[in-house]
């Protein structure tokens, strides 16, 4: 079926002026019965059609068009630009314009919402951290106003309230410390130093190293059956047993008394190791598992404030995997447990 909705101007253009000049040349015919006088008319009057409409769309619709194009690209039209404005874009159909200020369009909504999704994780970020710099410093303020207004003469609580001021400042000193890493991760000032290990090993000594952690809350920490089989891979080694013991502690913190933090290992495809960490604890409701990874994010205020951390280890840990081009996923389901599992590059 004949179809106008993709002509070009100088298509539409030359149909509009057919349209005109072959009823008017068969009416020079039929008055003067002259072939060669009515051919001659046609061509004059197809020919002067067809520039004067052709002059007008362009001269008075892709104007507007050009315009359109300008404020979509935002900026001062360079030589390339120019030339696209004066050749390529008559050549394109009004839907084609139309569909590509639909693209701009929707790639400007998009943009928008991201914008505003970033703000709100940007008010939160700082509401989180606002909080958790209060928290320890007005605990400071406390102990040092109540040592000047003379506690510091009382034996039975100024040992007691340097105590607390010293852990305050530790927390605070954390906090910074890994703000500070993750900053350095964003922006890759954060230098990885690859090496070949293996990483059963590596995890084994992370176990020694958190052994009487575990042992408070009578945790065994075991490697899964059959996965015991050494996997070399190649990695920043301090920097995975940075995220491992992350993972481990995390894994003993939220565990159930007396359960198990088990770690196994898979050689995915000959080029990737899987590495998990797995515990029996609670678990996490499945509407946090999209956020747990973000800084400060907590699934339970009160009960993640009584452990401790200062809320950014997941955050390093999906920073320093990433850093190696890998990727760090959690699986959990309520009163069965978690698992976090991250990709290395394999030896």
């Amino acid at each position: 079926m004949f179809s106008t909705k993709n002509f070009s101007p100088q298509q539409l253009s030359a149909l509009t002026a057919l349209i005109l000049s072959l009823p008017l040349a068969l009416g020079f015919y039929v008055f003067n019965h002259s072939w060669w006088v009515s051919l001659i008319s046609f061509f004059v009057i197809f020919l002067g059609s067809f520039g004067l409409i052709l002059f007008t769309l362009q001269t008075f619709i892709y104007r507007k068009i050009k315009l359109i194009y300008k404020l979509i690209y935002q900026t001062k039209a360079s030589k390339r630009e120019e030339f696209y404005y004066k050749n390529i874009l008559p050549q394109k159909s009004i839907d084609e314009v139309r569909a590509d200020v639909e693209k701009w369009a929707e790639q400007k909504k998009q943009e928008i919402e991201l914008l505003q999704q970033n703000e709100a994780f940007r008010k939160e970020f700082l509401q989180n951290l606002s909080h958790e710099l209060k928290t320890p410093i007005f605990a400071i303020q406390g102990y040092v106003d109540t040592l000047i207004n003379g506690a510091l003469h009382n034996n039975e609580v100024n040992s007691k309230f340097l105590q607390s001021t010293s852990r305050n400042i530790d927390r605070l000193v954390n906090l910074l410390d890994d703000l500070d890493e993750i900053s350095k991760l964003e922006s890759g000032e954060q230098k990885l130093h690859y090496q070949d290990f293996v990483i059963q090993e590596l995890v084994k000594d992370v176990y020694e190293s958190l052994y009487l952690t575990a042992k408070e809350k009578e945790i065994k920490c075991i490697v899964k059956k059959g996965t015991e089989f050494p996997l070399v891979v190649n990695a920043d080694k301090e920097k995975i047993r940075q995220v491992l013991i992350n993972l481990v502690e995390n894994a003993i913190k939220y565990g159930k008394q007396n359960g198990i933090v088990e770690a196994s290992f898979y050689n995915v495809d000959g080029k990737n190791v899987l590495v998990e960490i797995s515990d029996d604890g609670s678990g996490i409701a499945e509407e946090h598992l999209p956020r747990l990874f973000e800084r400060f994010y907590r699934t339970d205020l009160a009960r993640s404030r009584k452990v401790g951390g200062s809320g950014l280890g997941l955050s390093i840990c999906k920073h320093i995997i990433e850093a190696h081009n890998q990727t760090i996923h959690v699986r959990s389901k309520i009163d069965v447990g978690t698992t976090f599992g991250f990709t290395l590059d394999a030896k």
